[in-house]
C-alpha cells in the first residue's frame, strides 16, 4: 500500500460547509487508482492524503459518476459511500479436509505472515560493523598464496573490505623459519613483521581498527604457543613474560586491541599490567577465553605453516567435552582486566558462546575458523549447498548465540551481500 501527501491550495480552506481543521472526509479521486482521504487536526496547513488503493478492492468499487463536489456534498449530508467487499476466501485445494477451528488463543504464524512482518519483528540483526576481517600476512610480497599478503595486496583486502563497512582487521603473521626459535624472541621485535604492518596500516588508514595475535606459535620453532621445556612441558610464567613483551611491542606500534590466543594461564592480569606500566591504558585486550583444542583450525596452521613440531595443545587449549570449564576461564579473564572475551571454534561452539553471553556482561566474540570457512567454501564449489545463503545462516547463527563480533573470513564476502553487492 504505498501513499503520498499532497499540500491542499490554501484558497480551499472550506469545501460546502467542510472545515478541513476538524473534520475527517473520504472521496473518490477522478484517478480511479486513488481513494483521498482528507485529515488534520489543528493544524495550520491543511494536508491531503492521497492512498493507493490495490487493484484486487480498484475493481469492486462502484463508479458513482458523480463529481468532486458532489462526493463532498454527500459526505457533509452523511451519505458515505459503502466501503469495498471483503475479498473472497481463496480456496483451498481439492481433497483439504474440513476441520473445526482449533481453540488456539496465540497463533505464533500471524507474526510471521508478510516480509514486512517478520522484518519488524526480526530479534538478531546482522552488520558489517560485526565483522572482523582475519589478515595473514607475509614478508615476501611476490608470493602467492591463498590469505597470505604482501603489502600492495593488503592495502587492496583492507580498502575493499571498508568499503563495505568492515573496519576492523585482525592481524596473522607468516615468520621465516630462519626468524624462529625456541623462545619465540622475534614476537617482541619491534622492526619485525605486524609491528611494521600496523604502522604501514595506521599510516594510510588511521582510523582503522586492528586486533593482533598474542601467541608465541608462529615465532617458535617447536609451534606451540609457549616455551617447551625439554621433556615437552609447556612452560607457563616464562611464556607469559614473553607475551607481555609481545603485546608491549604491538602496543607501541598502535595496535588498537592484542589478542592473546594462548590459553595461558595469568596472561591477561600480566599483559594489562605490562600495557599500563608503558602508558598504553587505552590498548583493549581481547582474551581467547574459551579456546578449544579443536579440529577446524588445520587450514589455518598450513596457512602460517604453524602446525606444532611435535605432540598437541591439549595441555592449554580446552578439552572439546567440556562446558562448564568456560565459566571459569571467564571469571579469571573478567577479573584479570579482559575487555572482550572470545569462544574459537565459533558454530560447533554455540552453547559455548551462548554461556558465556549469560554469564558475563563484557562483549563476546566469536572466531569463525578456516575449517566451518573451508566446509562452506567446499559444499558450494561441489553445488551441495547454497553458498552464499549457507555463510549468512552461519554467521547469523553466531549473532544470534551471543556474538557481538565474529572473526571470519567471509567478512568481505558477507559485507557485500549485505550491502547488495554481488562480486
Amino acid at each position: 500500500m504505498a501513499s503520498t501527501v499532497l499540500n491542499a491550495p490554501n484558497s480551499v480552506q472550506r469545501i460546502n460547509g467542510l472545515d478541513w481543521g476538524s473534520d475527517v472526509g473520504l472521496k473518490r479521486s477522478p484517478n480511479s487508482n486513488f481513494l483521498c482521504v482528507r485529515t488534520s487536526a489543528n493544524v495550520r496547513s491543511p494536508r491531503l492524503f492521497v492512498v493507493r488503493a490495490s487493484e484486487e478492492r480498484d475493481a469492486h468499487m462502484k463508479k458513482l459518476g458523480r463529481s468532486d463536489a458532489e462526493c463532498e456534498a454527500a459526505v457533509v449530508a452523511g451519505n458515505i459511500p459503502e466501503a469495498p467487499p471483503v475479498p473472497p476466501k481463496p480456496a483451498s485445494p481439492a481433497g483439504t479436509p474440513v476441520v473445526p477451528l482449533l481453540p488456539l488463543s496465540r497463533r505464533p504464524r500471524r507474526n510471521r505472515r508478510s516480509p514486512a512482518m517478520r522484518a519488524s519483528f526480526q530479534e538478531t540483526n546482522l552488520s558489517p560493523s560485526n565483522f572482523v576481517y582475519p589478515l595473514f600476512i607475509h614478508e615476501d610480497s611476490a608470493t602467492i598464496y591463498p590469505h597470505r599478503l604482501g603489502t600492495w595486496v593488503l592495502f587492496q583486502s583492507v580498502s575493499k573490505a571498508r568499503d563495505v563497512g568492515v573496519n576492523s582487521v585482525v592481524l596473522f603473521p607468516k615468520v621465516p623459519d630462519a626468524l624462529k626459535t625456541p623462545t619465540g624472541d622475534e614476537a617482541y621485535n619491534d622492526n619485525g613483521l605486524v609491528p611494521r604492518t600496523i604502522r604501514l596500516l595506521k599510516d594510510k588508514y588511521p582510523d582503522l581498527v586492528i586486533y593482533t595475535d598474542v601467541a608465541l606459535d608462529p615465532y617458535s620453532s617447536d609451534g606451540h604457543d609457549g616455551i617447551v621445556r625439554e621433556d615437552g612441558v609447556i612452560m607457563n610464567d616464562e611464556t607469559v613474560h614473553q607475551l607481555c613483551k609481545q603485546a608491549v611491542s604491538q602496543a607501541r606500534a598502535g595496535a588498537d586491541v592484542v589478542s592473546p590466543s594462548d590459553m595461558m594461564d595469568g596472561r591477561v592480569g600480566a599483559i594489562r599490567r605490562a600495557l599500563d606500566a608503558e602508558g598504553f591504558y587505552h590498548v583493549s585486550i581481547m582474551s581467547y577465553t574459551a579456546k578449544y583444542a579443536s579440529s577446524f583450525y588445520g587450514p589455518f596452521r598450513e596457512a602460517l605453516d604453524s602446525n606444532p613440531r611435535f605432540g598437541d595443545k591439549k595441555t592449554y587449549q580446552m578439552n572439546p567435552a567440556n562446558y562448564r570449564e568456560a565459566l571459569i576461564e571467564t571469571r579469571e579473564d573478567e577479573s584479570e582486566g579482559a575487555d572482550i572475551l572470545l569462544v574459537k571454534p565459533g558454530l560447533p561452539y554455540l552453547d559455548i558462546i551462548r554461556l558465556l553471553r549469560d554469564n558475563s556482561p563484557l562483549p563476546i566474540a566469536a572466531y569463525q575458523v578456516s575449517g566451518e570457512y573451508s566446509m562452506i567454501k567446499a559444499g558450494g564449489v561441489l553445488k551441495m549447498i547454497d553458498e552464499e545463503k549457507v555463510m549468512m545462516e552461519s554467521l547469523m547463527c553466531l549473532r544470534r548465540a551471543g556474538a557481538d563480533i565474529i572473526l571470519t573470513y567471509f567478512a568481505l564476502q558477507a559485507a557485500r551481500c549485505l550491502c547488495g553487492e554481488r562480486r
